[in-house]
């Protein structure tokens, strides 16, 4: 795509250095993209100082904060590499996590200075704190800096969440960011005039470019809430402080139980999904209100935007993510080209990462010999070329012989009037090999009748993709981009 790309903080200081970047909900502080730029550049003065150099790793462990974005800002300029850690995560886990990558440093908020204690007594790293130490730096300032930035250089890491072993370090790059900007900017439409929130966990690649990063890039507004609250969220919908809102279906699904639901005019707001797929009486919940939630679908490796329904065909395809977007070539394994089919998804382009730090063998497992990305995923491509997820290939059961994905059993039970929401896993049976269990939760007011709803699913599925054993649960276990932790779920049956 390009090899070199302009310091971003100092670009966009350049075009818009006294509109607003950043507006912090809780404090009411607004930061504008020139004092963004000159913060950056003061703590990486500071980092300097302290001997951290081009290539070092450093962590940072904190609620949703400017600062985050500065020290983001700031490691762009140097070539420090920033690692984002999981503030949900206990303290042996977090040491399990950073091992690989060895941080020097690790940045935290007050809200997390005794973990940071934990992790650093247990590791030897060095803490510095944000309320004073970086606070201090932003303070004492530091020379401009005018050097491009390599495109492919490492950012930072991002990792995976470890759902199935130690967790992966993603690298991402500034070639990387601009793709996304790119695929998501063009998608919805985004433009300087535009506004967000910035809620999800900065520790996801979805806090930080869903659309915290392509607003900044094309010069619009984010406001930043430490961590999610509905009631908050929703206000600000409400007051018209959003036009461009990003979620996982978890945050719509809490939406929808909230009274205040209907205070919010959803025709005035672009609404945009991703993480897992949003269940079908979601879509139609917002569409009756006037929001059409356009689904989407990408990964950590990916930047992340790839897909993003276009709101045209959004009512006539629900369900589809649509299809790959300006930066992003798509391949379904085993399907000419072009054709309907089913297989899964490769995908290549500027946006995919250059691979896992110093893991050469996940790289290499990770990519075909002709260097498409393998995401695990099966989809399936119609004959106008929309594409929809079928499930995680590491979730598909075989009940019988039969292949079973979850997705699809999970997607007939959510239409049942009495359940918000089902996550199936296929256990061991000795007759049938493996047979689907449901998880599933009441709606408000609902009751789960596990007989019934195995007739339900019965009437609409094969006999051997309806569930063999339904669970009446009050909460689905998740990871912190909001997908269900189904071998947690598979584990509880044991």
């Amino acid at each position: 795509m390009f090899d070199t790309v302009p310091d971003m903080a100092l670009k966009r200081a350049e075009l818009s250095g006294d509109a607003t970047a950043f507006t912090e909900h809780d404090s009411g502080r607004h930061w504008s993209f020139a004092e963004i730029n000159r913060a950056a550049d003061a703590v990486a003065a500071g980092m300097e100082a302290r001997g951290i150099a081009e290539g070092t790793r450093i962590a940072i462990l904190c609620h949703n904060c400017a600062e985050f974005f500065v020290t983001l800002f700031a490691c762009q300029k140097t070539g420090v590499i920033l690692c984002p850690l999981n503030w949900r995560q206990p303290a042996p886990e977090l040491v399990d996590t950073i091992a690989p990558v060895a941080p020097q440093l690790l940045i935290h908020d007050a809200a997390h200075s005794a973990l940071a204690g934990e992790i650093a007594a247990q590791t030897g790293i060095a803490t510095t704190d944000i309320a004073n130490e970086l606070a201090g730096w932003i303070a004492q300032g530091g020379r401009p800096r005018t050097a491009p930035v390599p495109a492919g250089r490492p950012w930072y890491l991002l990792f995976t969440s470890g759902t199935t072993g130690r967790p992966k370090a993603v690298i991402q790059t500034a070639r990387m960011c601009w793709a996304n900007a790119v695929n998501i900017g063009q998608a919805i439409g985004l433009t300087g005039d535009d506004s967000a929130v910035n809620f999800l966990p900065l520790f996801h690649t979805a806090g930080i470019n869903l659309y915290t990063l392509p607003v900044f890039l094309n010069g619009g507004r984010s406001t930043i809430v430490p961590r999610f609250e509905a009631e908050t969220l929703l206000g600000l919908l409400r007051d018209g402080a959003v036009t461009q809102f990003f979620g996982v279906p978890a945050i719509y699904q809490a939406f929808s139980l909230s009274e205040n639901v209907d205070a919010v005019d959803w025709q005035a707001i672009r609404c945009g999904c991703g993480g897992a797929p949003l269940p079908a009486p979601l879509i139609r919940f917002f569409a009756e209100r006037g929001a059409m939630v356009l689904n989407g679908f990408g990964m950590t490796e990916t930047g992340p935007t790839v897909f993003l329904m276009d709101p045209t065909r959004a009512a006539d395809k629900i369900g589809s993510v649509g299809r790959a977007q300006m930066l992003t070539e798509m391949r379904l394994a085993g399907v000419p080209p072009g054709t309907p089919g089913t297989g899964e998804v490769e995908l290549r382009g500027p946006g995919i990462t250059p691979g896992y730090f110093e893991n050469p063998q996940a790289t290499a497992d990770t990519f075909t010999a002709d260097g498409w990305l393998k995401t695990g995923d099966v989809g399936r491509r119609d004959n106008d070329g929309y594409l929809y997820i079928v499930d995680r290939i590491k979730d598909m059961y075989i009940s019988g012989g039969e292949n079973v994905y979850p997705a699809e059993v999970e997607r007939v039970i959510d239409d049942h009037p009495d359940v918000l929401e089902a996550a199936v896993v296929g256990v061991n049976d000795a007759k049938w090999g493996e047979v689907g269990v449901a998880f599933v939760i009441a709606r408000p007011g609902g009751r789960i009748d596990p007989q019934a709803l195995r007739q339900w699913c019965r009437e609409r599925l094969a006999a051997y993709k309806a569930p063999a054993r339904v669970v009446a649960v009050d909460e689905l276990p998740r990871t912190a981009a909001g997908k269900v932790r189904k071998p947690q779920l598979r584990d509880s049956l044991q």
